[in-house]
């Protein structure tokens, strides 16, 4: 019976982990075998519980960084992720050290800063989007 049991564990976690695709599930299911393994050989239910917790872990802790950073790789970036790597117009001098400074981009205005605690960009200059922190967006000079 300890047998069918673990298989059915098993089963139902792939079954999720096909369902949602978020890798949330697989880890365990990856336990879930190795405790399947450990009743086909014969061990008692509490050596199957103790394997099963310790490769779930494992392949949890070891596995899921490297998974998820190849698993979302080629992912569509949306809303304002989108926004990293474009151009913009300033529209206000950005002067991060006296927080001011408004850009244009898709459309949109935005408060901007630069990535230097004391930098300056003049208005109507063409700016990269670097990133985002907060509500402002972190944003340099274009080179030409």
């Amino acid at each position: 019976m300890e047998t069918m049991g673990w298989l059915i564990i098993f089963i139902v976690l792939i079954v999720i982990e096909l369902l949602t695709m978020g890798l949330t599930t697989i880890w365990f299911a990856g336990g879930a075998l190795a405790a399947l393994l450990m009743s086909v050989l014969g061990f008692g239910m509490p050596v199957q519980v103790v394997v099963f917790i310790i490769v779930s872990v494992l392949l949890l802790v070891l596995t899921r960084p490297i998974a998820v950073k190849y698993f979302n790789q080629n992912r569509q970036k949306t809303n304002v992720e989108s926004l990293i790597g474009q151009q913009a117009l300033v529209l206000e001098d950005v002067d991060t050290l006296h927080a001011a400074g408004q850009v244009k981009v898709n459309g949109q205005i935005w408060s901007a800063k630069t990535e230097e605690t004391s930098g300056f960009i003049a208005k109507d200059t063409v700016v990269m989007i670097r990133g985002i922190q907060g509500v402002k967006l972190i944003v340099k000079a274009k080179e030409d």
